[in-house]
């Protein structure tokens, strides 16, 4: 059998961890509050909503504007009302809440259902400090 070597976890480690997210926190918050104060400065230099660049002590500031177009919900109605259906998009999905509903009220069977559900799982790290610091 191979030797398989695990990696190490130590208190130094855990509480490391802790801190860069403390700090990382503390960074994002600055970096939020300055992007505001840089665009509040854009809006009141060149107008809102507009591309703009400043360059001081070797570095360029740029805002970006970037512009997406859908059309809104209530399409659907005015497409309906000038019959072009065939410009309508219809999406068929099955309704969890309803499905589940049935199975309790013994409707369906979940067995008939085999397979049809997906699930989905996400990891997420978490440090507390056991004692305030």
């Amino acid at each position: 059998m191979a030797n398989v070597n695990y990696p190490t976890v130590t208190a130094e480690m855990i509480e490391r961890y802790y801190e860069c997210n403390k700090q990382k926190k503390e960074i994002e918050n600055q970096m939020e509050e300055l992007k505001q104060l840089f665009h509040l400065y854009f809006d009141k230099s060149v107008g809102e909503e507009k591309k703009a660049e400043v360059v001081m002590g070797g570095y360029k500031l740029q805002r970006q504007v970037r512009k997406s177009e859908k059309f809104s919900d209530e399409t659907v109605q005015k497409l309906e009302a000038l019959r072009m259906h065939e410009l309508i998009k219809t999406v068929k999905k099955p309704d969890d809440a309803k499905i589940k509903a049935a199975i309790q009220l013994n409707l369906i069977k979940e067995e008939e259902l085999e397979g049809c559900l997906v699930t989905s799982s996400s990891m997420a790290i978490s440090v507390k400090p056991l004692l305030p610091k």
